[in-house]
């Protein structure tokens, strides 16, 4: 049983960002620096980590995920940085 989910965004080389969904947070951004973890992200080159956010459930994630998806780029760090379950 997976205790929690996490809805993170990261940055590209190419200075766009992306936003995914995990129940391991280490191993997906070890994919992603991989080049496995994404097609858009493998395209793009994965740069940083920028946040993410701690959610109950993977429904709670991919919902949340399609809302910040929707977002403008500033919108979408400033959800971020304005969550109360940030976990950086």
């Amino acid at each position: 049983m997976v205790d929690s989910w996490f809805v993170y965004i990261l940055e590209c080389r190419d200075d766009s960002l992306y936003t995914g969904i995990t129940n391991d947070l280490e191993k997906r951004m070890l994919a992603h620096k991989e080049g496995k973890g994404s097609k858009y992200v493998r395209a793009k080159r994965f740069k940083q980590i920028l946040h993410a956010i701690s959610v109950a459930d993977k429904s709670e994630a991919a919902k949340i995920e399609y809302q910040i998806k929707q977002l403008e780029r500033n919108d979408k760090i400033t959800f971020f940085m304005k969550h109360s379950d940030l976990v950086f």
